[in-house]
């Protein structure tokens, strides 16, 4: 039998009871963790830290009288070694990003298994971070289109192909598709496809933009 001691402490902070049973019911089941709390709100998950700071808190995000977004904040802002678990049904990026920027290092969709929570609970514990494979798709898409497609990008942060920058360097000699391809001896449809590589790569918006960015890195004498 485990020491209580050394179990895990955990708070469940969520609005739904039954919810709270089920997951309560679930984790009672694990010889290493302990249940300490629970908690229906932003306030009430604030007093049950000040009574007793647990090692993780499973954290909804839509509780009342303070949602999961501020009460991470507080929680990281007055106990930095808990750990914040975001267990939501919401996976949209505003959600999933404004509770990364709150503190938390994990976030699970209600809808996930035993066997995952259990793994999210112990990796936070390590000092890692762990996101269900949904959440980690959404965090690799925003990173990809804020690396190779957001407005105004670094030009140190975009790898551009010899023939890009040669298209690149055109465009901003202000030769149209038909006369770049001329000039580089390939069809006007190649010279369209770079330009709208360029255009995503680049985040900007027109020629204008583009000229600005070759500017920027370099590409022009």
């Amino acid at each position: 039998m485990a020491d209580p001691d050394s179990s895990i402490k955990l708070i469940i902070a969520d609005d739904h009871e039954i919810f709270r049973d089920g997951l309560k019911a679930l984790l009672d089941q694990e010889p290493d963790l302990k249940v300490i709390a629970e908690a229906a709100s932003g306030a009430q998950t604030r007093e049950a830290m000040a009574r007793e700071a647990a090692d993780v808190v499973l954290m909804d995000i839509k509780m009342p009288d303070g949602n999961g977004i501020e009460t991470t904040r507080f929680l990281k802002e007055n106990y930095p070694e808990t750990h914040i678990l975001a267990l939501s049904m919401y996976d949209e990026d505003k959600y999933i990003m404004e509770m990364l920027a709150a503190g938390a290092t994990g976030y699970l969709l209600k809808n996930t298994s035993r066997q995952e929570l259990l793994q999210a609970i112990h990796t936070l514990l390590k000092g890692e971070t762990y996101f269900s494979p949904e959440v980690s798709s959404r965090l690799l898409n925003r990173y990809v289109k804020k690396e190779f497609r957001q407005e105004g990008s670094s030009p140190d942060h975009i790898v551009l192909t010899k023939r890009e920058k040669e298209v690149l360097r055109l465009i901003a000699e202000e030769l149209t598709n038909p006369e770049i391809g001329e000039k580089l001896f390939i069809s006007r449809r190649t010279v369209d496809t770079h330009r709208k590589n360029l255009l995503q790569k680049t985040g900007a918006k027109n020629t204008a933009g583009l000229i600005r960015f070759a500017m920027e890195a370099g590409l022009l004498s």
